[in-house]
């Protein structure tokens, strides 16, 4: 199910006859910059000064958050294309079953998928958290910050493209849209309740879960669980979403996206039982309190065996405890 996307949009149930009817296109230059593409990039804007912001909170710099952005922003944008395309190879076939290359580098007409990204941004954290030997789940347990402002924001470029769209419903928050000039539907507004969905998890690792952290990784994985429950439910309202190929189970075919999450979920349950019940951490184990240790053994002339790090990452990480120790900050984590 298609909707047009130069007629308006309206939600009949709370605002009446209000209608709202937005070019998709901000400028028409070459391709066209889309109003999609702006949105996305505001978004990562808002998560790169998110992350820059937070980053002394897990025992990280700016730099370190500016040096991965580099690397992270371009390959991710590669991998979401990469995943969609993978999945709807189909669309991409000459008429002799071939590729159509043309049409996959065509990135501007659209054909991009978050999981690409996630897939794609956590490679990216893992070789360069190898190369800058920092803690991998340190550096994830900050990105994931990054992401969700990102995916909250930019679910808001789907609302502008009239696509991302639920089944049709009767609730009183019903999204009006027209599948032609004298037909439309009434649908759930699937962009608008990920993008909450995203905002409260994004306000629970800010201001919950990061200040009663228990091990580098804690963020990550709650991460994924709450991503995943929330993206579960979304994909099964969804009437566009990505099929595993022809697969089916019971009859139905598998979406893709709704299938990684109940994984992604289950997994990240099993991960935080395992590190907070079965395997507890001693909150010196966190990368920000071994950093603020060192710092303070070499502010009293002492050796820190909490601190064992290279010369680099001990230079580097300095600059990290700084602020911490200008503003005396308690150790993270759960002390009981």
């Amino acid at each position: 199910m298609t909707a047009l996307s130069n007629m308006p949009i309206s939600f009949p149930g709370l605002f009446g006859d209000w209608e709202f009817n937005p070019d998709p296109i901000a400028l028409h230059i070459g391709h066209g910059v889309y109003w999609y593409g702006i949105i996305l990039a505001l978004g990562m804007l808002a998560g790169l000064l998110l992350c820059m912001k937070q980053a002394r909170r897990f025992g990280l710099t700016e730099d370190h958050v500016l040096d991965m952005i580099l690397w992270a922003v371009p390959l991710c944008i590669l991998g979401s294309r990469i995943y969609y395309v993978i999945f709807y190879l189909d669309l991409y076939r000459t008429a002799d079953g071939g590729l159509d290359w043309g049409r996959i580098v065509a990135i501007w007409d659209g054909g991009l998928a978050i999981y690409g990204t996630v897939i794609v941004g956590v490679l990216v954290a893992f070789f360069y958290t190898r190369v800058k030997k920092l803690k991998f789940w340190a550096m994830t347990d900050l990105c994931v910050m990054g992401l969700l402002i990102g995916q909250c924001i930019g679910r808001w470029g789907n609302f502008m493209n009239r696509e991302a769209f639920g089944a049709e419903t009767t609730l009183p928050w019903r999204m009006r849209l027209w599948t032609s000039a004298a037909a439309y539907i009434e649908v759930h507004p699937t962009f608008f309740y990920e993008s909450l969905w995203n905002l409260i998890g994004l306000l629970l690792l800010v201001f919950v879960i990061t200040k009663g952290r228990r091990f580098d990784g804690e963020n990550t994985w709650f991460y994924f669980l709450w991503y995943g429950l929330g993206r579960a439910w979304v994909e099964g309202l969804r009437t566009d979403s990505l099929y595993l190929f022809n697969w089916t189970i019971m009859g139905e075919r598998i979406r893709v996206s709704q299938a990684l999450s109940i994984v992604m979920a289950a997994v990240s349950v099993c991960m935080l039982v395992y590190n907070i019940k079965i395997r507890p951490h001693d909150p010196a184990e966190l990368l920000v309190n071994q950093v603020a240790a060192k710092r303070a053994a070499e502010a009293s002339g002492e050796d820190s065996p909490a601190a064992e790090t290279s010369p680099e990452e001990d230079t580097e990480q300095q600059s990290a405890a700084q602020p911490a120790e200008q503003t005396k900050e308690e150790p993270h984590g759960d002390t009981n």
